[in-house]
């Protein structure tokens, strides 16, 4: 298992350059955004990247409270951080694409504010996992992960069930795109994941051991003011 993750880093690194290379050279421009349009191999790959990490943050934080599992709370943190950073990486360039086509860096679309919120809960997770000491505080952390993930399918279907200036959905809803375009979309939606997957397991062996180091010293202390 040592080995495994060193072997993933260095494919997903490759996949990562491959998967730029088709979303800059490859795929064909977009005739009415021009290159601008590339830069949606990487906001929805993200934005897809942050979905799967929520939603292992939830089913963790599930698991958490019924079994009260140490893992299953480190895999809630773990996958809570990561998704964040993606999520951010979707409100950054969500902007950069919209300022050449929309005029404006931001509108109040309800695309574009319930994202926004679910990104304010989960660093709220974040901040709380961060500054509480309680005893309390992962099955806090769980009831408003719990709460969070609700947010995520209305950020989803809120192109499909409300009028709003966000783009209309290209797979489903009607939408189409070019074979070629959702061919790139994919490769990258892989690199991303392969990515979330060798952060997230790099962070939750180092997570382990924080807890076990933690939990050694508590120990150490206990035993040294024995009598």
């Amino acid at each position: 298992m040592k080995r495994a993750l060193p072997i993933l880093a260095g494919l997903t690194a490759l996949l990562l350059a491959y998967a730029f290379y088709e979303a800059i050279w490859v795929a064909p421009m977009e005739r009415t955004m021009g290159d601008v349009q590339r830069i949606f191999y990487y906001h929805v790959p993200s934005a897809w990247t942050a979905f799967l990490l929520f939603f292992v943050n939830l089913v963790a934080s599930l698991v958490y409270l019924i079994q009260r599992s140490a893992k299953a709370d480190a895999i809630a943190l773990v996958s809570a951080e990561v998704g964040v950073v993606f999520c951010t990486v979707v409100l950054v360039t969500g902007p950069i694409w919209a300022r050449p086509v929309w005029g404006i860096w931001w509108t109040w679309d309800i695309r574009l504010t319930t994202t926004l919120v679910l990104w304010l809960i989960y660093v709220s997770y974040l901040v709380l996992r961060r500054f509480s000491d309680s005893s309390e505080t992962p099955k806090l952390a769980a009831v408003l992960a719990i709460f969070g993930a609700l947010d995520v399918p209305l950020v989803y279907f809120s192109i499909w069930f409300f009028r709003t200036q966000h783009p209309q959905p290209v797979i489903g809803g009607g939408g189409s795109i070019d074979p070629r375009m959702l061919h790139v979309l994919l490769i990258n939606w892989l690199a991303f994941s392969c990515f979330a997957l060798v952060v997230c397991w790099w962070r939750y062996r180092l997570e382990m051991l924080r807890r076990a180091v933690d939990e050694a010293e508590s120990l150490e202390s206990l035993m040294g003011v024995q009598p």
